[in-house]
């Protein structure tokens, strides 16, 4: 459905609530809240999923096509969590399922015939298919199904069923398995799943066990038994958006895929071809047979290329689900061969030097050791009969990974996954400040005096901890200069969670940071490469100053103290709010600020930008347009975003 690719998509949502009419016994999807949570409990969701977004984005525009890559089978475990004997459902259906899968995703599907011919040149094979597991994560047997019996009568989306502590089963290792769970959900919800980004603990899909099957082998949820649940949840699970772009009837949103109709909303039950509505007003009209729609079993039957493009991507260099091209899961393991290496380390790791770690595994007649650079075409190898290996000739500063496969007299396990490690740089710095990535290991520097040290690997953060005295000065000056590339700093209070300010100027500028305190403190300082930038090579530079006079600015004026901006606050009101909306936030520094509201299916609704004020801010935002319903509010400030819901009632 249209539109154009916004990377400014912050909030991608899953799934919205609908209310269904008395007829319907079961709802598609409601998992728009669940999103809502996760993106509360982890902010630094919002920024994955927009990642990906910029990765698909890239991956279209440089010509990337569905037809052009090759078939990528993904191994599936299925939970079977059941609390009665019908909850636990056959091997038979669950084969079927699978089965069905593979049809719908290769275009193979009995009713793809169905196709009205004027979507029929769009309708595509993905080029995804699945197979039940045939190893575990540690490398033995399996059947790819797994059953727990559990004293839950009905689950929700509170992911509850992917816990074994709150009566479900754990994830397998999600970046080598789709994990399906199969469980009785409550409210007649048949299914929910979750989009590339979020968390490996509860990645996967959920759907009600009654609509496990196929179309030869139906489960129990008729209309809903074809096993049609699955495959619109896995294509979530592939990055697919619902196809009317979960905007209601407003033909303003969009599933980010070019060849799919403009839609108001869902499609229930078989409608009749062609169906227009108020977004695609002639014939063809809408697709309402695409997997992505509410239709029932019977009347979906299509993926477009457009839409099987945006699952490739996931698969391609960067991708968020490109392990799954590595996974064993699909490769039965040897008979006699004993199991795979665990446990993985380097240790004594040097400028060109390192010793590579795993533990024993029973029966292991030796070891075969391989390794590279991370992103090198060719492994270099080596077999030993130790459970370590010394490697040198290395590259300093440089990320490598490594592999371990264990041989057996009578046959050999499957290599292990990687395990990584970084090679040292020739300091020339004052310290590397290595380990501090984290306030509780933050080290203490030198006050009023330079001092050197490296970002590096990417990932690398420095912490410092600091505390001022009346003897040594109350105001503070932070820093941070000779930047090799863009880095930013932070400057905390007390327990390193209230945030001062932030220094976070473009490019290699210096930043510097002043606050004229009222009375002594500790203090943290964090130093980070801002999008992951990093040198092994070249140092930055960071002074903290304490002082018992305020610092002053270059104008020779005061500073506005930050004592009254400790931390981010955001209000609004009124809530529920009807046609206007007044908005308070704090800016730790003066500088632009953009004003956003996103309805619960992710698109932006209302938007405004001006400049903040360092210190206490108020606004207005006219909600006049908006319906009634549960909105997001976010307010990005110098690169600090708060996010807040409120509610329209007319």
């Amino acid at each position: 459905m249209k539109k154009v690719f916004s990377s400014a998509l912050l909030l991608c949502v899953l799934f919205t609530a609908t209310t269904l009419t008395a007829q319907q016994n079961y709802h598609r999807c409601s998992t728009a809240e669940h999103l809502q949570e996760q993106l509360i409990a982890d902010p630094s969701l919002a920024d994955r999923m927009q990642d990906i977004e910029r990765q698909t984005e890239t991956f279209i525009r440089e010509g990337g096509t569905g037809d052009s890559r090759a078939v990528v089978t993904i191994p599936v475990v299925v939970h079977v969590v059941y609390n009665t004997a019908s909850q636990n459902i056959s091997d038979a259906l669950i084969l079927a399922q699978i089965n069905q899968l593979n049809l719908d995703y290769a275009k193979l599907n009995s009713d793809a015939s169905s196709v009205p011919s004027a979507f029929a040149a769009v309708a595509a094979n993905t080029n995804v298919q699945f197979c039940l597991a045939q190893r575990d994560p540690s490398g033995n047997a399996s059947t790819g199904i797994v059953r727990k019996s559990t004293t839950v009568t009905s689950f929700t989306t509170n992911d509850a069923v992917k816990k074994n502590a709150t009566g479900g089963d754990a994830a397998w290792d999600a970046t080598k398995y789709l994990n399906l769970w199969v469980c009785n959900l409550g409210g007649g919800l048949l299914g929910y799943a979750q989009f590339p980004g979020g968390s490996a603990t509860t990645d996967g899909v959920v759907v009600l066990y009654s609509s496990v099957g196929s179309m030869t082998t139906p489960g129990a949820a008729a209309p809903y038994n074809f096993g049609r649940t699955a495959t619109h949840e896995v294509g979530h699970w592939l990055n697919l958006y619902h196809i009317w772009g979960d905007d209601g009837t407003a033909c303003t949103g969009t599933d980010n895929v070019g060849d799919t109709p403009n839609q108001a909303g869902e499609n229930y039950g078989c409608p009749a071809f062609p169906t227009t509505d108020g977004c695609s007003a002639s014939s063809p009209g809408v697709m309402f047979m695409n997997y992505m729609d509410y239709t029932d079993d019977g009347c979906m039957n299509m993926f477009t290329a457009g839409q099987s493009t945006r699952m490739n991507a996931l698969f391609t260099t960067g991708g968020s689900r490109v392990g799954l091209l590595t996974s064993l899961g699909c490769q039965a393991p040897v008979a006699g061969a004993c199991s795979v290496a665990a446990g993985l380390s380097g240790t004594s790791v040097t400028t060109t030097t390192a010793i590579l770690n795993w533990s024993a595994v029973a029966g292991a007649a030796s070891y075969n050791v391989q390794y590279r650079a991370v992103g090198a075409a060719t492994w270099n190898s080596a077999n030993t009969t130790s459970v370590s290996y010394a490697v040198s000739g290395l590259t300093q500063g440089t990320n490598y990974e490594f592999q371990v496969q264990t041989v057996c007299a009578s046959a050999s396990a499957a290599f292990s996954a990687s395990a990584t490690f970084t090679t040292s740089v020739p300091s020339t710095c004052t310290d590397i400040y290595e380990s501090n990535n984290s306030s509780s290991t933050a080290k203490i520097p030198a006050l009023n005096t330079n001092l050197t040290g490296f970002i590096t690997p990417s990932t690398d953060v420095d912490w410092f901890k600091f505390t001022t005295t009346t003897a040594g000065g109350i105001k503070i000056k932070v820093d941070l200069t000779n930047l090799p590339f863009d880095y930013d700093v932070v400057l905390y209070k007390s327990n390193a969670s209230t945030k001062i300010a932030t220094g976070a100027n473009s490019g290699t500028t210096s930043e510097s940071i002043k606050y004229n305190a009222t009375t002594t403190g500790t203090y943290y300082v964090k130093v980070y490469g801002y999008n992951g930038a990093t040198s092994a090579t070249s140092c930055y530079t960071l002074k903290v100053s304490t002082s018992s006079t305020s610092f002053r600015t270059g104008d020779n004026t005061d500073l506005i103290t930050a004592e009254a901006i400790v931390e981010p606050v955001l209000k609004l009101f009124p809530n529920p709010a009807s046609d206007k909306l007044n908005v308070e936030y704090l800016s730790a520094v003066a500088g632009a600020a953009k004003l956003s509201v996103y309805n619960l299916s992710g698109q932006r609704v209302l938007f405004t930008e001006g400049e903040a004020a360092e210190g206490l801010n108020t606004q207005s935002m006219n909600t006049n347009t908006l319906s009634n319903g549960v909105y997001i509010f976010e307010v990005n400030t110098n690169g600090e975003t708060q996010r807040m819901k409120f509610t329209i009632a007319k």
